[in-house]
């Protein structure tokens, strides 16, 4: 891993003690990363999610994008969203994580005016947790 990205991974850390955070090493210096366990918030069960993303090389010039969580997380609070709907509302979708082909729903919360020197990856993961949770 690339100093950059160990750096970001030990924010990560520190901003979110409470959960286990896991980095496996990319051949290219990135890392996959995993933060367990999150409350997802009360419009949402179970209760408590995975939420993994990828820290490329690039970083911190590239976006830490996009971030998934548990396949089975639903919302509490729609059941008009169907099967033929994304799984949690817009910007959701299924797929899997590159970085263990896990199943999972992505969250696409893309950073269209990226500041490296500011939006960091803990950063980014706040924001998106903020936008699942105020959803």
């Amino acid at each position: 891993m690339t100093e950059d990205v160990e750096a970001a991974i030990e924010e990560i850390r520190a901003a979110y003690p409470e959960a286990t955070v896991t980095a496996v090493a990319d051949p290219e210096g990135g890392a996959y990363v995993t933060v367990d366990s999150i409350d997802p918030g009360p419009r949402y069960l179970p209760r408590e999610t995975w939420v993994k993303f990828h820290v490329t090389f690039q970083y911190p010039m590239s976006d830490v994008y996009p971030h998934f969580v548990r396949p089975d997380l639903r919302r509490t609070d729609r059941p008009d969203i169907s099967d033929r709907q994304p799984p949690l509302g817009e910007a959701t979708s299924m797929g899997s994580f590159v970085g263990d082909g896990q199943p999972a729903i992505q969250l696409s919360r893309r950073s269209n005016k990226l500041n490296p020197a500011t939006d960091t990856a803990a950063l980014k993961l706040a924001k998106v947790l903020e936008w699942l949770r105020s959803r």
